[in-house]
């Protein structure tokens, strides 16, 4: 019997193990964390064999394949012995598309994945499909493979995740865009991040699709040095295509095959410039997966904003407050400065990936009359920002509850408060979730 391996005792190792478990697989987890109680107690339901607090090199190094989280970075000890031993090294979703033959809709990319994804979902959903959702979105791929039946599954998948995929092949492959991003993870080089995100499309055959945003720089600079024989079908809202989807005055328009859709601005559920190219990805999915245009169009006028992004929590004194805790990077945050039409007080910080904050001067100039930085170390962003905002505009918190009183202090009626963050939260929070629930409960208690 194969030996398993899982490295990785959260949502991703966990499913990996129970499909693992269900294949037949001599299967062995291991965390050198603590495992969280419902995880240990799913294990435990699966009589999954595992260890927490240490990577037990006996336990380990017997592995016939290692299947590898996506948080855990390349360059740890255990990983390299692993490598050094000649074991193979696989994600959970190379592993999970081993034993799915579910049509697979992929979508990766630096911001948007998210929403393009769930409206992915949703659209298929509305058209009666019997669809999942997964990867680095609610339930993990494979545990879905190992207990749950599907005919489509619709895939967020982050750089990490992809990082050890060699045969996962999609039937649609969706890169939203690319911008500098976990570059700490990629040794601070954007041509490895690049590429990272390029494996999504390296088995596309002729029948499968390839949707990408043709505005988007350094993809386009990307598309020379990939070989892809699938139907490339570009988004843009720089001019028309003959296949894809542009914008034609106040519509957006979808071309695939012979078939045609048209979509109206201002029907849209979603505001905002980015979604606007979010809206094309999925329309141009849903056109490839054979759903009518009737469906596309209703369901793109009926979808709700998805929480942590953009998401309006409430309003008080006639400030409104957002969550946009999602917002990890500075290209986010530049999205979600940009869709702001009123006075902005500014709620930012975190752990640093690598950020470059000069791209948000000429917002933050036209936008923002005041900063509250909500992280352990916040010199960086008074760096960049106290010369435009002023330094007595400028506040330093280590609380949701705390920035959140901070901020409604500055504002007045009128004005919004936006969390969105530019940063990755696990200086002061579990994660980015964790951020936006504390943020909400701070605005309801205000």
């Amino acid at each position: 019997m194969a030996r398993i391996v899982v490295l990785g005792g959260a949502e991703s190792g966990v499913g990996a193990a129970v499909l693992a478990k269900v294949k037949g697989y001599d299967v062995f987890l291991s965390d050198k964390g603590k495992i969280a109680d419902n995880y240990a107690a799913e294990l435990d339901k699966w009589g999954i064999p595992y260890e927490q607090g240490q990577h037990s090199e006996e336990l380990i190094l017997n592995a016939d394949e290692v299947i590898k989280s996506p948080g855990i970075p390349s360059t740890v000890p255990m990983i390299r012995k692993i490598e050094e031993q000649g074991i193979h090294i696989v994600s959970e979703i190379e592993f999970a598309g081993r034993y799915d033959n579910a049509k697979k809709i992929c979508v990766t990319g630096s911001n948007g994945k998210t929403t393009t994804t769930t409206l992915i979902y949703y659209l298929l959903k509305e058209a009666g499909l019997n669809v999942g959702l997964g990867g680095n979105i609610g339930k993990s791929y494979a545990y879905q493979v190992a207990t749950e039946h599907f005919d489509y599954y619709v895939l967020e998948i982050s750089s990490f995740q992809l990082d050890n995929c060699y045969d996962f092949r999609p039937d649609i492959a969706i890169i939203t865009n690319i911008t500098p991003d976990h570059l700490d993870r990629y040794d601070h080089n954007m041509e490895n991040y690049v590429r990272a995100k390029f494996r999504i499309v390296r088995n596309l055959r002729p029948e499968d699709c390839f949707i990408f945003d043709s505005d988007d720089e350094i993809t386009i600079n990307h598309l020379d040095k990939i070989v892809t024989q699938a139907k490339m079908l570009p988004f843009t809202q720089k001019g028309e295509v003959a296949q894809g989807a542009f914008l034609r005055k106040d519509k957006i328009i979808v071309r695939y095959e012979e078939e045609e859709c048209d979509l109206y601005l201002d029907e849209l559920a979603l505001g905002g410039k980015h979604n606007i190219y979010n809206s094309m990805a999925a329309a141009l999915a849903a056109k490839a997966s054979g759903i009518d245009n009737a469906v596309i169009r209703a369901s793109l006028q009926s979808f709700k904003a998805i929480e942590h992004r953009l998401e309006p929590v409430m309003s008080v004194g006639g400030v409104l407050y957002i969550n946009d805790s999602k917002a990890t990077n500075v290209d986010a945050a530049w999205y979600a400065l940009e869709s702001q039409k009123k006075p902005v007080v500014w709620i930012v910080g975190g752990t640093d990936k690598g950020n470059d904050y000069s791209v948000l001067n000429d917002l933050v100039k036209d936008k923002v009359k005041g900063i509250v930085c909500l992280g352990v170390d916040n010199r960086k962003i008074h760096t960049a920002f106290e010369p435009i905002v002023g330094a007595e505009n400028m506040v330093d918190t280590r609380s949701a509850e705390e920035a959140v009183r901070a901020a409604s202090k500055m504002a007045k009626d009128g004005d919004v408060v936006l969390l969105s963050p530019c940063c990755a939260s696990f200086d002061l929070f579990t994660c980015y979730e964790d951020r936006g629930e504390k943020f909400k409960e701070a605005v309801r208690n205000l």
